[in-house]
């Protein structure tokens, strides 16, 4: 296992968590953006539709998975990172897509993040790149959690509140 100085921010959809990303990486830090998004923002453009895009789940939850481990491969793990969603997430979306979580969770046992925030979720929106909706968001924080919990993670949940504050908590508690 190889331990790291990276930092996930996580959380249910419309919790906040790219909107903090942008804030970290505003003030400097070095940051991943969310692999799901951008690889549905490029199919989209593509011309793709979203249900085009997510037709074969496993097809997608892999690719996901795959990408994840690709760019986190290519990171230094003595230097910080700020993690919109990490290897463990991709656990909680195989069970909600009814996949065996097997080949997400032996992919998590090879890197130890510093530490896992979890943001508290917001009021849910729904956007062109989201097929989840209020119940199946609810149900994504739940897994999440249960993920990170499954693999030791000790989680800090950060409160609901304005992105600058939320932030400001997020690097208080690093």
């Amino acid at each position: 296992m190889r331990a790291t100085q990276w930092y996930v921010i996580t959380g249910a959809p419309c919790s906040g968590k790219t909107a903090v990303i942008h804030e970290l990486e505003r003030r400097g830090y070095a940051v991943v953006h969310e692999v799901a998004r951008a690889y549905i923002d490029q199919e989209l453009k593509k011309g793709k539709r979203l249900d085009q895009i997510r037709a074969d789940e496993l097809a997608f939850e892999r690719h996901i998975l795959r990408e994840k481990l690709k760019i986190e491969k290519k990171l230094a793990p003595d230097a910080i990172h700020f993690l919109d969603r990490a290897v463990p997430d991709s656990i909680a979306y195989f069970k909600l897509a009814g996949l065996d979580p097997e080949e997400p969770l032996k992919k998590s046992e090879f890197v130890r993040y510093k530490k896992v925030f979890v943001f508290e979720r917001l009021g849910f929106l729904m956007d062109n790149v989201r097929c989840e909706d209020e119940e199946t968001a609810a149900q994504l924080d739940r897994l999440i959690q249960e993920s990170y919990r499954l693999l030791k993670y000790d989680l800090v949940i950060v409160p609901a509140c304005r992105i600058k504050d939320r932030a400001n908590f997020v690097l208080q508690h690093l």
